[in-house]
């Protein structure tokens, strides 16, 4: 059996991020969608939240399911049995970071590949920071995300409603 890691941060899982999933799950018997705790990262959503946003966006593909760690990813995979590891790539900076980032793993866990698949390319722009930058600032990135995250990042993230001139100078 061919199992695959595919493995990210995942705040929030974007549209780009299910292209890679769903092209992963038709080439790999098995895909374990992998939510990567990362200490240095300080995520807007808890490991439960972006694991049932993952869940959610997964659910029609049946050879796909998640997990999380706070560990090296390949030492996962290795427990897994997984020999291969899934990179999405949107463009030339990706492939620059990805390709040193399958390098490193080359050397921890030579029996592991990694592939690179290139995410749709109409979300090529579309990353988890821009859609928080985008809610923040009262823009709509509702068609980066389904709709359960989008109402979730503008939920946390929404400026507040502008105030009347009236309201800022009587301070109320």
């Amino acid at each position: 059996m061919r199992v695959a890691i595919y493995a990210g941060t995942f705040d929030p899982i974007t549209k780009g991020h299910l292209s890679v999933i769903e092209a992963g799950s038709k080439a790999f018997d098995e895909l374990v969608v992998l939510l990567a705790v990362n200490p240095k990262k300080q995520p807007l959503f808890s490991v439960d939240e972006r694991l049932d946003f993952i869940n959610q966006a997964t659910g029609h593909l049946d050879n796909v399911s998640t997990d999380a760690t706070d560990g090296v990813v390949v030492q996962y995979a290795r427990r897994r049995d997984a020999r291969f590891l899934v990179r999405g790539i949107r463009g030339a900076t990706d492939a620059d970071y990805e390709t040193h980032l399958a390098n490193v793993n080359r050397t921890i866990a030579p029996e592991i590949t990694t592939f690179f698949l290139a995410a749709d390319p109409q979300l090529a722009e579309v990353s988890s920071s821009r859609l928080k930058e985008m809610a923040g600032f009262g823009e709509d990135g509702s068609g980066s995300c389904s709709a359960d995250v989008w109402r979730a990042l503008r939920t946390r993230l929404a400026p507040p409603p502008a105030r009347s001139e009236k309201e800022a100078i009587h301070g109320f």
